[in-house]
């Protein structure tokens, strides 16, 4: 039974550490402080709807593009990796955040800056489409779509959530998820190098 759920679980958690649905949690509060439950619902299905579209496109076609391009997936495993490590290092520096949190309410902040880039950004679309070669469409789809729905429930507790973590719980949350990204990142690099060597 676990070698049945085991490629799931294999392809959930990469995506799970590259959206890090906690850390945007501190972002949707600061952006959406002041609004109506109503406003807040509206950016909320905003944010979790262009998220999810703008993944399941690059599902899709991100392979098609390479082909047009000519990048083979070890290159691509090999360049998606190393930007993923510089995501993560970066992120783990004192100071540094998803995105500079800004105190004007925009009416589009659901699709800029919360659905992109910081749900699905270019962490989540390069783990998306590694986990795609690696563990098919059926696999990577169903992955993508159920860190969409964590999203879509932290984004609807966010209040609750800040009250349980605290901000300096969702900080320290989200470090975790970058270590384990650059680890992700490192383990890219080294099937894409394995990958050019074994062609």
């Amino acid at each position: 039974m676990m070698n049945l759920f085991q490629p799931y679980l294999l392809s959930f958690i990469p995506i799970f550490v590259a959206v890090d649905a906690i850390g945007n949690i501190p972002v949707f509060v600061s952006l959406a402080e002041g609004l109506s439950k109503k406003d807040k619902h509206r950016i909320i299905v905003e944010s979790v709807t262009t998220a999810t579209a703008m993944a399941v496109l690059f599902m899709l076609i991100g392979k098609w593009v390479l082909r047009v391009l000519s990048i083979t997936i070890p290159d691509f495993q090999i360049a998606g990796g190393a930007l993923l490590f510089v995501i993560a290092v970066r992120l783990l520096l004192p100071g540094a955040s998803k995105f500079s949190l800004t105190t004007n309410h925009d009416k589009d902040v659901g699709v800029f800056p919360l659905g992109t880039p910081l749900i699905t950004g270019p962490a989540v679309l390069t783990t998306t489409l590694i986990m795609l070669d690696t563990y098919g469409l059926v696999m990577t789809f169903i992955s993508l779509i159920l860190n969409m729905l964590i999203v879509w429930i932290t984004l609807v507790k966010a209040d609750v959530l800040m009250k349980i973590f605290g901000a300096g719980g969702t900080r320290a949350f989200s470090k975790i998820m970058y270590i384990l990204l650059a680890a992700i990142a490192v383990m890219m690099v080294r099937r894409g190098i394995m990958g050019v060597f074994l062609r």
